[in-house]
């Protein structure tokens, strides 16, 4: 039923509430307030939600979003590499542990130059189009990767970037460097992709 939740707003930068529909009304809500429900899990804008969009009659807009910098990025970057580096290494480790044959060894060594990069790619599509959209490197700098409206993307399209992601590399890395060049940070795969790496508003 419309009006049946109840909302947190943010008032001069702290959450205040929660409040009814009809309180929001008396506050003048407006499209671009903060609000959320004690089930969501982040403020979201007041156009975002359909049942304010539908009692107010807002107008769902273009999110203007806080966007992942270059050296934000990079960061949950290297952060993901080693996480994902370190766990095959262990493992790797502890195969060692149980095998004496030195060609073996030298092979489970070798194979790690394949492995990871297969593991890395693996997790990043996982982890980007999970509920958290994001990477435990991007979660630790509060980062997620969305599609152009906003939206959580789905495992094909997150495959999708992380493919894209050759471009970025083949161009000399100057793919990464495009995102100084354009106002929503994309690099030369989000580009591609159609996706952004979007930093936690609150």
């Amino acid at each position: 039923m419309m009006g049946g939740d109840t909302y947190f707003l943010v008032i001069n930068g702290k959450p205040e509430g929660p409040y009814t529909i009809s309180q929001l009304k008396e506050l003048k809500i407006k499209p671009g307030d903060f609000v959320k429900t004690p089930a969501m899990d982040d403020y979201k804008e007041a156009h975002e939600i359909a049942e304010l969009r539908q009692f107010f009659g807002f107008h769902k807009q273009a999110l203007l979003q806080y966007y992942g910098s270059f050296d934000q990025r990079l960061l949950a970057a290297a952060l993901d590499w080693f996480f994902v580096s370190g766990a095959c290494i262990l493992v790797a480790f502890m195969v060692a542990m149980f095998v004496n044959n030195r060609i073996v060894l030298l092979s489970v060594a070798a194979g790690l130059l394949i492995v990871i990069p297969i593991v890395n790619f693996i997790y990043h599509v996982i982890m980007e189009s999970s509920a958290k959209q994001a990477t435990y490197g991007k979660q630790i700098l509060q980062l997620k990767v969305c599609d152009i409206q906003g939206n959580r993307i789905n495992p094909a399209h997150a495959a999708g970037r992380n493919l894209a992601k050759i471009f970025s590399v083949l161009t000399l890395f100057i793919g990464y460097l495009y995102s100084f060049f354009n106002k929503q940070q994309q690099c030369l795969h989000d580009k591609i992709a159609g996706t952004l790496v979007v930093k936690d508003r609150l």
